[in-house]
């Protein structure tokens, strides 16, 4: 998937480009809306992330003529974080609003759901026998459907997502944080992940391996 980055902090932009090519994604950059509009108009992208304040004009105006012109998912990603503002992006047309400063699995989920949502995007994770549908919820292993918490639904398909990524047990609390409106401890978590091996048959380890001290990994 190819994704144009719309921002003129450098900082943001390294530290962007990184992390989204470190999931797979071609990334293209635009600092200002001149080299925006030349970069759409040329080999258009999957997806458009766009700041609102630009050195030569606003990302609302551009996000207008990207609806109107290419029809190209665009998500805000911006500091400005007043409620009108959000609002006003969303009646543009844009698929998304993200708040600076964002989490990172936050922003990659979101990026991926609404590629999802435009028919760019596989609704569908698979290692092994293992599916996991996004749009029903279901799971299955061999076929058989499993009955997954949500806490277990949430870590299995960020897992999926990625398999052979070492997530740390950090990045998964990060992750999991409040999904209910409640804290998820350490414990908590090596408890889950013993109920996930358990419900999909993987007593030895074979597919979810554990990182000493560090954290897991699903194997292919």
């Amino acid at each position: 998937m190819k994704l144009l980055l719309v921002e003129d902090n450098e900082s943001i932009i390294m530290g962007l480009e990184y992390l989204l090519q470190q999931e797979g994604f071609q990334v293209r950059t635009a600092r200002n809306m001149s080299e925006a509009e030349t970069s759409a108009r040329g080999e258009a992208p999957d997806l458009i992330l766009l700041d609102i304040a630009l050195p030569d004009g606003n990302g609302f105006d551009f996000c207008v003529e990207v609806k109107r012109k290419w029809k190209i998912p665009v998500i805000f990603l911006t500091a400005r974080e007043e409620e009108a503002d959000v609002v006003k992006g969303l009646d543009l047309g844009a698929d998304d609003y993200i708040i600076k400063p964002f989490r990172n699995r936050e922003l990659i989920s979101r990026i991926k759901s609404v590629l999802r949502r435009n028919g760019k995007g596989s609704p569908v994770l698979k290692c092994r026998d293992i599916v996991l549908d996004l749009d029903s919820g279901k799971v299955t292993k061999a076929g058989e459907e499993l009955n997954l918490t949500r806490l277990e639904y949430r870590i299995l398909s960020a897992m999926l997502a990625y398999p052979d990524k070492l997530f740390t047990r950090e990045e998964i609390l990060a992750d999991i944080w409040d999904i209910s409106g409640n804290y998820v401890n350490d414990n908590t978590l090596s408890v889950t992940m013993k109920r996930i091996r358990e419900k999909l048959g993987d007593t030895d380890g074979g597919i979810i391996k554990t990182v000493r001290g560090v954290g897991y990994r699903i194997e292919r």
